[in-house]
């Protein structure tokens, strides 16, 4: 019996499956008031590495600056920091 045929099969790779840059809330900080984030200031400011791959903002730390945030997706808790913070969410393709 050949060796391909006699090892287990396992496994699935999802051919459908979106990768996404994570960055969190508490990273946001070191802009200045009122600046619009977008996936192409995040990769100026080293946040991220390549626009190819979509953006989602995680809501893990605090946000102290109203920032106007352009992301492909936004956590719940990350969008609530935000609003409270008295910053704006996009959210969709930027």
């Amino acid at each position: 019996m050949p060796l391909q045929r006699r090892l287990p099969k396992r496994g699935f790779t999802n051919i459908f499956k979106v990768e996404y840059q994570i960055v969190n809330v508490g990273d946001l900080n070191s802009f200045e008031s009122q600046t619009v984030v977008t996936p192409s200031v995040l990769q100026e400011a080293g946040k991220i590495r390549s626009l190819r791959k979509p953006v989602k903002i995680l809501g893990e730390g605090d946000l102290s600056v109203s920032l106007t945030i352009k992301a492909d997706k936004l956590s719940q808790t990350a969008k609530q920091k935000i609003v409270d913070a008295g910053g704006n969410v996009e959210e969709g393709p930027a």
